[in-house]
């Protein structure tokens, strides 16, 4: 993909009129304090070229600006879309919209290649020295070390996407599994839970994972051997000792603690560094500000979710604490004995990364893959304008980016990596396809599979997988939500497709220039009543 820069107009003309506009001052106060030597003759104002320059260079400024804004205000618009014509081909060819889109990305969307790769260097370093110094203060409490001790495995992962080259707007999010070594006398034995009928769709893609001996030892010794590793961080699932999610992330976030008050002083000269606990819903959150005295280009303040991991083989963790997009204690209880402080989320970011390169090294040259998932992403973000917090945060689990990039890949899979019309020529129609298949998968008239979890995941063709992945059952990512949100969410997605050329000219350019208020259902609270 070619990285091409472009002169940010907005930032250039306002900071070369105050750079003129300072001249001018300092030209000024050197005159005034010159006394009677720094009087021209015959009364003539010295500084009066300079000042002129400055008035001329002001005066292009605006004249420019004015030019945008009639540009902006002046396109054509998008004709309304009847009920029977809700995807028109023929509207979404104008170059009207793709205009629009053009610069909506290279303004709002796009991320600087320059600064993206400096934060992610520098959270890089960070993370490096906190699970570096977290290997080498070994495991605290009860366990403190030995043949029983969880630890750091001394690495981490770099996942989310920022580190496959979607992420929008601003690199100030990172996500980084930290994987965990577990004891050598400890194996596990993990389960899917997707074939169980009675358990609630939201729960189909965790697992479970049970303790076992490892091959060659004795049953009898082990159970007593491992009694201590047991005791602390595994709780009794239908007779079986099994490793507690909610157990581990407690302890790992003790554990981050301690490694960071090691490292802290190291950081001081070069930035901030605090961690937030995320209780046992969510990861810690490694804050990174920057120093006051960091004078470097890109000082800005990163959020980096640290998410304890533990390897399954060929690039597959498990995760804790399992996504869940419905609010469930920690210890609930759950059909068949089953504990959600047992329950672990699977992450198959590797696999993901993999299907990706494979489909763009096999597509035509060209090709906008990445673009239309950011501006699909963006095109979310501009629906949830106006929402209230409640409906926002039911809009953001729904349309969340993961769900955004299986639509993507799920479409591309439907149509082969060869398949032709994914050039930036053809940007807007594959972009309303997106938004076309998201539609109708959640008013489900199609299924939205996990592409890697069952025997049909898309992922196995590109690199091997753990058997209990393989032989897991099939995942549909949209049953965790009942009709009522699927539908609610189908309509406001269809809704602000429509408005799209409109929301596009309000925020897509300089806020001065938006003159005109937000459409009315942009201010109305809720998803919108029209249904799809």
């Amino acid at each position: 993909m070619s990285v091409h820069y472009t002169l940010n107009l907005r930032v250039f003309w306002p900071l070369v009129t105050g750079l003129c506009t300072a001249l001018v001052c300092l030209y000024h106060v050197l005159r005034g304090s010159g006394g009677s030597r720094a009087e021209p003759p015959d009364g003539a104002d010295g500084g009066f070229p300079l000042l002129k320059v400055a008035v001329l260079l002001l005066l292009g400024y605006i004249l420019l600006r004015c030019r945008h804004a009639v540009r902006q205000r002046f396109l054509p618009g998008s004709p309304r879309l009847g009920s029977h014509s809700t995807f028109s081909p023929r509207h979404f060819r104008e170059p009207s919209l793709g205009i629009l889109l053009e610069s909506y990305y290279e303004h709002e969307v796009r991320l600087s290649p320059h600064v993206l790769g400096h934060s992610k260097a520098h959270v890089s370093r960070i993370v490096g020295e906190l699970v570096r110094a977290g290997r080498a203060r070994g495991s605290p409490g009860p366990i403190p070390g030995g043949a029983l001790a969880l630890a750091f495995r001394g690495d981490f992962i770099q996942v989310g996407s920022a580190y496959e080259q979607h992420k929008i707007r601003r690199p100030d999010g990172f996500d980084v599994l930290v994987p965990l070594r577990l004891p050598p006398l400890v194996a596990l034995e993990p389960r899917s839970l997707g074939a169980q009928p009675a358990l609630a769709p939201a729960f189909h893609g965790c697992f479970v994972c049970a303790l076992k001996a490892p091959p060659g030892a004795s049953g009898s010794h082990w159970l007593r051997d491992c009694k201590p590793f047991a005791d602390c961080f595994c709780v009794d699932v239908l007779g079986r000792r099994h490793l507690s999610a909610t157990l581990v992330l407690r302890w790992f976030q003790a554990h981050l603690q301690r490694s960071l008050a090691t490292v802290r002083y190291s950081l001081e000269g070069r930035c901030r560094v605090s961690l937030t606990p995320g209780g046992l819903e969510q990861p810690p959150t490694l804050h990174i500000l920057p120093c006051r005295t960091d004078y470097g280009c890109c000082r800005l303040s990163m959020a980096v979710r640290l998410i304890p991991a533990v390897h399954l083989g060929d690039g597959v963790f498990l995760v804790a604490p399992p996504p869940s997009p419905s609010p469930v204690g920690p210890l609930s209880e759950l059909p068949g004995g089953l504990r959600t402080d047992a329950l672990w989320g699977v992450n198959t970011a590797r696999q993901e990364q993999k299907l990706l390169s494979w489909l763009q090294e096999r597509a035509p040259p060209g090709t906008c893959y990445l673009k239309c998932l950011q501006l699909l992403k963006a095109l979310r973000d501009l629906g949830a304008r106006g929402l209230d917090p409640t409906a926002a945060t039911q809009w953001g689990r729904i349309l969340s980016s993961y769900m955004l990039k299986t639509v993507l890949l799920a479409v591309l899979l439907r149509e082969g990596p060869t398949a032709q019309g994914w050039d930036e020529a053809h940007l807007c129609e594959r972009l309303e396809e997106l938004v076309q298949f998201l539609r109708d998968c959640l008013l489900r008239r199609h299924t939205l599979f996990h592409c890697v979890l069952g025997p049909g995941g898309a992922a196995a063709e590109v690199g091997p997988l753990p058997k209990v992945l393989r032989e897991a059952a099939p995942v549909d990512l949209l049953a965790a939500f009942d009709k009522q949100a699927r539908e609610l969410a189908a309509a406001r997605l269809l809704s602000t497709w429509r408005r799209l050329p409109q929301l596009l000219r309000v925020y897509g350019g300089p806020r001065y220039l938006a003159r005109c208020p937000p459409p009315r259902s942009q201010r109305t609270q809720g998803f919108p009543e029209d249904q799809p």
